[in-house]
């Protein structure tokens, strides 16, 4: 059965109509929908679990505490960890980003560098700004060749025995270039710096092994993989978290606390401050089950078959530019692209007219928008639920817009 026949019909919000037409919803990337397991195991815990966790001995804070560490057992299988104390819960890849920039910026020293790419969202930039630009150190970029891939020759003349992090993302969010993450962590390695993943864009589709991946820190979302949002992952590895001390400070982080000092708390409490979104923990739990049952494989080869689709769709339909590696190529499950003579903010308003839900703008990645010479582009990205009737419904209204040339 064809995977979105199989899931359509556990997705509450996709029966409705948006401007009188049927919803047709291609901002995955941003946000996915929720199926019925996620929204009813968040109810379920409110309902009859509720309780703080890790700090009472009564039934429902048991219980909760139990939920809450399902979850972390849940992703340590998920995306292939060692161990479980690998497996840090924040509340988004933009947290886990910075935490992890937090704790590292403490060490940079000046003349230290930190290498991104051209290719990354702002979650993946300003964070590294902010500590470089607090403790002297700076800031370089791989470049993206002309087909939105990374130029790992000039990567390699980037390093140097000062690169201490180079962060970057296993897919794009605009161009959809999945990039050769175990070779850029390979060479991080040999060339003595940690290497941190931003996976937003990969753990919804892609199947992931960390371990194998060769990272040492890598962060998502749960809201972009059928979870709810206020959750997130940083998975960091064991020999990297045991020598670094905390960012934040609060309850949980601690064994014992003086006036003065304090004792941290074993991993990967120590990096778990305050309350902890345990309702969420239960969604993201349910939401890894909900695509463990479908399989990663499956999911892999129905978006990125939708993706290829929506391309040579959208390719074929004059004064359209098409952005990223070319079809044919393993990509990720957006669809970027702009129409001439149209605002893509114009060009999502004329869309949604037609119930077609895209994104539009510069998605929070202005260096790469300089770098394509685009002042934005219209993104329509895919899930397991996204059927090629809606890929269809988007070339026909893409079309469409001749008329308002």
């Amino acid at each position: 059965m064809r995977l979105d026949v199989e899931t359509r019909r556990d997705f509450p919000i996709l029966e409705r109509f948006v401007n009188g037409r049927p919803l047709v919803y291609l901002d995955s990337a941003a946000s996915s929908q929720k199926p019925r397991s996620v929204i009813e195991a968040m109810t379920r815990y409110y309902e009859t679990h509720h309780a703080n966790v890790h700090r009472s001995i009564h039934t429902l804070g048991e219980e909760a505490t139990e939920l809450y560490e399902l979850c972390r057992d849940r992703v340590q299988r998920f995306i292939g960890a060692a161990a479980r104390e690998e497996v840090i819960l924040t509340r988004g890849t933009t947290d886990g980003i910075g935490l992890v920039a937090e704790t590292i910026g403490r060490t940079l020293e000046p003349g230290d560098e930190v290498i991104v790419t051209e290719l990354e969202h702002h979650s993946n930039l300003v964070p590294w700004q902010l500590v470089v630009r607090a403790h002297g150190a700076t800031i370089k970029a791989i470049p993206i060749r002309a087909d939105g891939t990374l130029d790992l020759d000039a990567f390699d003349r980037l390093l140097t025995d000062r690169t201490r992090v180079v962060a970057f993302a296993h897919v794009s969010n605009v161009l959809g270039t999945i990039t050769p993450a175990a070779e850029i962590c390979r060479r991080a390695r040999a060339a003595g710096a940690l290497a941190l993943v931003d996976g937003a864009q990969a753990a919804p589709h892609l199947g992931l092994d960390v371990t194998a991946l060769g990272c040492d820190f890598y962060a998502f979302s749960a809201h972009k993989m059928l979870g709810p949002t206020g959750i997130g992952v940083l998975y960091g590895r064991r020999a990297v978290l045991e020598r670094l001390e905390p960012g934040r400070g609060g309850s949980e982080m601690i064994k014992e606390v003086w006036i003065d000092r304090a004792q941290w708390n074993d991993l990967p409490w120590r990096f778990e401050p305050g309350t902890p979104p345990i309702a969420e923990a239960v969604g993201l739990t349910a939401a890894i089950e909900y695509l463990e049952k479908l399989t990663m494989p499956r999911v892999t080869e129905h978006e990125q078959a939708l993706a290829q689709s929506a391309m040579s769709a959208l390719a074929a339909i004059p004064k359209i530019r098409v952005y990223g590696p070319p079809a044919g190529t393993d990509r990720g499950a957006v669809v970027a692209f702009s129409v001439d003579g149209l605002h893509p903010h114009d060009v999502a308003a004329l869309l949604d007219a037609d119930g077609v839900a895209v994104r539009a703008g510069h998605h929070c990645a202005q260096p790469l928008m300089r770098r394509l010479g685009a002042v934005g582009t219209t993104r329509a990205s895919f899930s397991v639920y996204t059927s090629p009737a809606d890929v269809t419904a988007l070339a026909a209204a893409v079309a469409g817009l001749e008329t308002a040339l």
